[in-house]
């Protein structure tokens, strides 16, 4: 006999109790939180995926969202577009937390949705925050019912989901990416919260000077929130010790006793900001994408991006020595003989950090880099070893020719060791004509091909007239 699914609370049926809780909750909310968009409409940025005709829209328009990844640097919006997207689809939004959540609780979740849909017909999005942090149990109790559209997942990540999220999960949902939300967006979203007498701080009677929120917004680098909440401090500020100053600048400029506004000035701004820590994890994808364009701009004989970028890397508290690591690995496999110095100035600059240590060892550093930078480059001899090595790899161990073997004992003599070898410095120039000394096998192969860059120049030259020779 089957049995008849439990009927789950009405999905908005909040008691008067519960409501009152939660306009007090809003009241003393952070003003970022006060501000949160709750439609399409009031989304500002990320237009690549939230454009009219985007595929995005379409299916929020549509309703006809499924389970999703929305990966971004903090305060991008991607909580605030899953909310968005649950109102516009008169979806059941349910919040669950990769680091606090059970799997007892997704079943909890599961089964209330299952009801929901059975009684409602209203479907569950399941919006899960910092889904990289999923445990596989997590994972495995969340696929069978996605798979069945018992509930929508809308994942929300720093991290970049190819390496953080499981294949499985990551199959089953389509990733949008979210970018830094540019510094005329983030001007709109100040211009907002200062005008709402709502939910902003309209109530204030806040004036901004020309150029202070632009201020706030490049600080913020692309974070609403960051943005907001600076907004807030200065208004804070504002109200308390920058009353003062405040008062003086408008009894200034209004003498005539006019109804006085408080002033967001640029020395407001100045003052209420404190310092903001740089957007970098040391273990995450952010220090692999600075990395990463450190040693392609060294590679470009860019100095001016490589130190650029290798003062991020310092200046968010990178490891001086893994900095030095990368340049002494650059020295040998992109400048290479096209100017050997190169190296030794690495090395050096490596010798003089460990010697001084952190932070006189910054102007070593510095120095190596603009050194790597503006060297001539060359990759020859990185690719002279992998061609060795697919000689290697493909033909296996050939025998050494019996001249260069090692003739030590009278036996390995009479079996020919050493028979016919030539002495090189018994001839002209120090080279035997016709001579070869690779295996018989791949005798004709060319491993190392120097350029035409720097002093690789000179070496080029001259290995042509040596193999011109040993063809004779």
């Amino acid at each position: 006999m089957a049995t008849r699914p439990r009927r789950p609370p009405p999905s908005n049926g909040d008691t008067l109790f519960a409501a009152s809780a939660k306009t007090s909750l809003e009241r003393g909310a952070p003003l970022a939180d006060r501000m949160r968009p709750h439609t399409l409409g009031d989304l500002v940025g990320q237009k690549h995926v939230l454009g009219p005709q985007s595929l995005l829209t379409q299916a929020i328009t549509g309703d006809r969202v499924r389970s999703m990844i929305l990966w971004g640097p903090p305060g991008s919006g991607k909580t605030t577009l899953a909310r968005v997207i649950a109102g516009a689809t008169r979806s059941h939004f349910v919040p669950f937390s990769a680091v606090l959540g059970s799997v007892g609780d997704l079943r909890e979740i599961v089964a209330a949705a299952r009801d929901r849909l059975a009684f409602h017909g209203q479907r569950t999005i399941v919006l899960v925050d910092e889904i990289h942090r999923f445990n596989k149990a997590q994972q495995d109790a969340f696929l069978p019912h996605v798979e069945d559209g018992t509930i929508v997942v809308v994942g929300a990540t720093t991290e970049n989901p190819s390496f953080a999220v499981n294949a499985a999960l990551l199959s089953r949902c389509k990733v949008f990416r979210l970018e830094p939300l540019g510094v005329d967006d983030l001007v709109e979203l100040l211009g907002r919260a200062l005008r709402d007498e709502s939910h902003g701080l309209g109530a204030k009677h806040l004036e901004a000077e020309e150029g202070a929120l632009r201020a706030i917004a490049e600080a913020a680098r692309g974070d609403a929130r960051q943005a907001l909440s600076s907004l807030e401090l200065v208004a804070d500020w504002l109200d308390g010790e920058g009353a003062g100053l405040a008062s003086e600048v408008d009894a200034a400029t209004k003498p005539d006793g006019a109804n006085q506004r408080k002033t967001i000035s640029l020395e407001a701004v100045a003052k209420a900001e404190s310092h903001r820590p740089l957007l970098y994890d040391k273990s995450g994808e952010e220090h692999y994408n600075v990395v990463s364009a450190f040693i392609k701009s060294m590679r470009g004989s860019d100095p001016d991006a490589a130190i650029y970028w290798m003062m991020r890397m310092l200046s968010a508290g990178d490891d001086p020595l893994f900095v030095m690591r990368r340049m002494l690995i650059f020295a040998s496999e992109d400048v290479g003989n096209a100017d050997p110095q190169g190296l030794v100035v690495a090395s050096a600059a490596d010798a003089t950090l460990r010697r001084v240590g952190m932070p006189e060892g910054t102007y070593a550093l510095a120095q190596a880099c603009v050194y790597l930078a503006t060297a001539p480059k060359s990759n020859a001899c990185n690719a002279a070893w992998h061609r060795a090595k697919e000689l290697i790899d493909r033909r296996g161990a050939l025998p050494v020719p019996k001249k260069l073997r090692n003739a030590v004992t009278p036996l390995m003599r009479d079996e020919g060791y050493g028979a016919g070898y030539k002495y090189a410095h018994d001839f002209e120039g120090g080279v035997v004509a016709g001579e070869r000394y690779l295996p018989d096998e791949i005798a004709d192969e060319v491993v190392y091909e120097p350029t035409d860059r720097g002093s690789e120049a000179a070496v080029r030259q001259r290995l042509a007239t040596l193999r011109g020779q040993r063809s004779k």
